[in-house]
């Protein structure tokens, strides 16, 4: 099996260096048209350069098309100059791979409103201004593939990293909303978590791990998440060479009868209702209230059918 993107246009956020840059040039070798955005500045947000430039060179070099863009995902409007650049250019949009990313790194206690504020804006708000600005071009081709970088912060948790785990939790849950409703249009959706040496977390592993963490490690599961027989709404793990799924999931409902539904009756049930067991991956957010529903008619042998949440 080969997997190409012949005939597809993909946008990449900060692809000037690291993990952006690889999926940039690999995507460009196996025929994609690609636009390599990147402000070029600092890890922090600050700073520009003309790195994107660059890694367009290096794409046209090795025989592939592409062309760079500076603007900035936390402006909605410069992204919707950039997909229109790009289908005026190319004809079309297919894929967007939202990578771009900075990092404030302080405990919550040091943590300035101006700190948070500004990474969650460039990781969430920022995917969500880049793939609005595809979204209907996406719909009216009836194709689309989008990821979104989330991170192992996000999904468990780092110390220090208050702002950077709230905007990478968030994008799995923006992924779980956009997978249903771009579903009938051919539009799939997923979320990458990556571990890798880049200049966002230099100082982070020591030498030996930091060359062990090759971006280019991550490029095979980025790109079969953005690939024609890409599943969707899935949340994967890469690093080193390593790859794995992640889930949000819940356990079997414990349903309280009414004369227990005091903080002390939930108290007595908490072992059960907290118990490690009986996982299951929901679809969708209704189905909380079917599992809900599920355990009251279990001990009522009534109740309706569906809810929603």
């Amino acid at each position: 099996m080969t997997i190409d993107f012949k005939d597809k246009v993909a946008i990449v956020t900060g692809a000037g260096g690291g993990l952006g840059r690889e999926y940039a040039l690999e995507l460009g070798k196996r025929g994609a048209k690609v636009v390599v955005n990147d402000l070029g500045g600092s890890r922090d947000g600050t700073g520009t350069s003309d790195m994107a430039a660059k890694v367009v060179e290096e794409i046209e070099m090795a025989g592939g098309t592409a062309m760079a863009n500076g603007a900035s995902v936390t402006n909605p409007e410069q992204m919707e100059k950039l997909v229109a650049d790009a289908k005026q250019k190319w004809g079309g949009v297919h894929v967007l791979i939202n990578n771009a990313g900075v990092l404030r790194d302080k405990t919550f206690a040091k943590m300035t409103a101006e700190d948070f504020a500004f990474v969650v804006d460039v990781h969430l708000n920022g995917s969500a201004y880049a793939t609005k600005a595809c979204w209907e071009t996406f719909r009216d081709q009836a194709y689309g593939r989008v990821l979104m970088t989330a991170s192992s912060t996000g999904l468990f948790g780092n110390f220090g990293q208050a702002n950077y785990g709230a905007a990478k939790l968030g994008l799995a849950g923006l992924t779980k909303t956009l997978q249903l409703e771009g579903a009938k249009y051919n539009i799939k959706v997923n979320t990458l978590s990556p571990v890798a040496g880049t200049r966002m977390t230099e100082d982070l592993f020591p030498e030996e791990a930091f060359k062990l963490f090759d971006p280019v490690n991550v490029v095979p599961a980025a790109l079969f998440l953005v690939s024609e027989d890409a599943p969707s709404n899935a949340i994967v793990g890469a690093g080193a060479g390593g790859f794995h799924s992640s889930w949000v999931v819940m356990n079997d409902a414990v349903w309280l009868p009414e004369d227990q539904r005091t903080v002390e009756g939930f108290a007595e049930n908490w072992k059960t209702i907290s118990d490690f067991s009986n996982l299951k991956a929901p679809q969708s957010g209704s189905e909380q209230s079917g599992n809900i529903l599920t355990a009251m008619q279990k001990v009522t042998g009534t109740g309706p059918s569906s809810a929603r949440s």
